[in-house]
């Protein structure tokens, strides 16, 4: 089990494996996100710079795949146990579908951005709500520049660490949910907890397992809604 005491603030940090049980196809697995498709063609600076058509069509595609699933058990315990917790939970994922969201979450960090949100790659307008998939033209803003997805690319920083250390550093429980242990800055935030209780869940054992109190293997839809105890 995973007690949470009356005064412990959790922080929760999920990864593609939580997305894959729900048919989302992590990227680097056989038959995976990335199959075909060249990272450095489709998910960096450089790649949207030399071909924006293509990079919107491989995130179009994606688009298509996110509405066609749905959260699974996991998803829903984790917003249930955001209504016991209140302010006392923080949600970061590595994801960017809004399964989180579609199960009732209202607080989550997406660190590595969100599918169906845009921004402009010019001007300051903030990223803004986009379900649209851009088979025939780059969208382009009002101030002339190109219309991206709000997605963190390799060789780009995460999104809102500002707020994501701060409570890292000073939560009581540490909770990984199918995250590989591969992917930095995530891969180390079990040291950046410091002296919370760490646990992890997934169908593998993580690279980074050793930073970990008890690590527990299984499905997190089957594991999660009953680990926590309040």
């Amino acid at each position: 089990m995973i007690k949470i005491g009356p005064t412990d603030t959790t922080f929760i940090l999920t990864g593609a494996g939580i997305s894959a049980e729900s048919g989302i196809p992590t990227f680097r697995d056989v038959g995976g996100l990335w199959e075909g498709w060249s990272p450095e063609k489709v998910a960096t600076p450089e790649a949207w710079q030399a071909d924006a058509y293509l990079v919107w069509r491989f995130y179009s595609e994606r688009r298509k795949r996110a509405v066609e699933v749905k959260p699974n058990p996991a998803h829903y315990a984790l917003a249930q146990l955001e209504t016991k917790l209140q302010d006392r939970l923080f949600v970061c994922t590595q994801n960017v579908d809004p399964l989180h969201e579609q199960a009732g979450s209202r607080r989550v960090v997406h660190m590595h951005g969100e599918l169906m949100k845009s921004r402009c790659d010019r001007c300051s307008r903030a990223a803004f709500a986009d379900q649209q998939t851009y088979f025939d033209a780059v969208p382009r803003c009002a101030c002339g520049g190109r219309i991206r997805p709000h997605v963190c690319w390799f060789g780009e920083f995460p999104y809102k660490m500002d707020t994501v250390f701060p409570v890292l550093e000073n939560c009581g429980v540490f909770v990984t949910i199918g995250s590989s242990g591969r992917v930095e800055p995530a891969a180390s935030f079990p040291l950046w907890a410091g002296s919370a209780r760490k646990y992890y869940i997934g169908a593998e054992e993580p690279e980074n397992a050793m930073f970990f109190d008890e690590v527990f293997i299984g499905k997190a839809g089957e594991l999660v809604p009953k680990l926590f105890e309040v």
